[in-house]
C-alpha cells in the first residue's frame, strides 16, 4: 500500500483512541526529579542550569511585573522543546504538527496576555491601536488594521510552529525517499544525498529548539505591553 507523504502527520490510534493525549503526557515523565539531598547529581545539575539560562532569557523583555510568569513560560518552552525534539526520532509523532494544538496553546495564552493589560492598563491597552499624532482622517482606518492585527498574533504563534515543523519532517522525509531510491542506481549521488540528509537532520534540531524558544518568546512580548 502506497503512503502519502502527509501520513506522517496523522495522529496513531489504537483500539478507535487517538494515542495524540499520550504523546503530550510523556514528555514530562523524562525529566528527572529533584531530590532531597542537600547536592544534586550531575544530571539534575545540568537540567538547573539550563532552564536558569531558558528563563532569563525568556524575562529579559518583561519588566518586574511581568516575572510572574516565569514559571508558565519556561514549562510551556521546555514542553514544545521536548516534543519537537521527540518527533525527530523514528516512528514517532510529533503533535506539534497539528494545527489545532498550537491553536489550542497560543489563543488562550494570547487572551491572558490581553485580559491581563485591558485588567490593568485599560488606558494604555487601547492606546496601542491608534499611534500617537495620526491624523483625523487615519483614525478609523488604524484602528481597523490594528486590531486585525492583534487578532493575528495567535493565529501566527500557532501557523509558524505548524509550518516550521511540518516543512522539515517533510523536507527530511522526500530526501530520505530519494536517497533511498537513488542507492541501486547511483551509490556516490545517494552517499551525497544521506550526507545532505544528515545535516537537515541536524539543522532541523537546531530548529525545533529555535520555535520552541520564539513561540515562548513571543508570548513573553506580548505580555511586556499589557503588564
Amino acid at each position: 500500500m502506497m503512503l502519502s507523504f502527509f501520513d506522517q502527520f496523522m495522529s496513531p490510534t489504537y483500539m478507535g483512541i487517538p494515542l495524540i493525549a499520550l504523546a503530550i503526557a510523556l514528555p514530562w515523565t523524562l525529566y528527572p526529579t529533584p531530590t532531597s539531598r542537600w547536592l544534586n547529581n550531575r544530571v539534575l545539575t545540568l537540567q538547573g542550569w539550563f532552564i536558569n539560562r531558558f528563563t532569563q532569557q525568556l524575562l529579559l523583555p518583561l519588566n518586574p511585573g511581568g516575572h510572574k510568569w516565569a514559571v508558565l513560560l519556561t514549562s510551556l518552552m521546555l514542553f514544545l522543546i521536548t516534543i519537537n525534539m521527540l518527533g525527530l526520532l523514528p516512528y514517532t509523532f510529533t503533535p506539534t504538527t497539528q494545527l489545532s494544538l498550537n491553536m489550542g496553546l497560543a489563543v488562550p495564552l494570547w487572551l491572558a496576555t490581553v485580559i491581563i493589560g485591558m485588567r490593568n492598563q485599560p488606558t494604555a491597552a487601547l492606546g496601542h491601536l491608534l499611534p500617537e499624532g495620526t491624523p483625523v482622517p487615519l483614525i478609523p482606518v488604524l484602528i481597523i488594521i490594528e486590531t486585525i492585527s492583534l487578532f493575528i498574533r495567535p493565529l501566527a504563534l500557532g501557523v509558524r510552529l505548524t509550518a516550521n515543523l511540518t516543512a522539515g519532517h517533510l523536507l527530511i522525509q522526500l530526501i530520505a525517499t530519494a536517497a533511498f531510491v537513488l542507492l541501486p542506481i547511483m551509490p556516490t549521488v545517494a552517499i551525497l544525498t544521506a550526507t545532505g540528509l544528515f545535516l537537515l537532520t541536524l539543522l532541523e534540531v537546531a530548529g525545533a529548539m529555535i520555535q520552541a524558544y520564539v513561540f515562548g518568546l513571543l508570548l513573553s512580548l506580548y505580555l511586556q505591553e499589557n503588564v
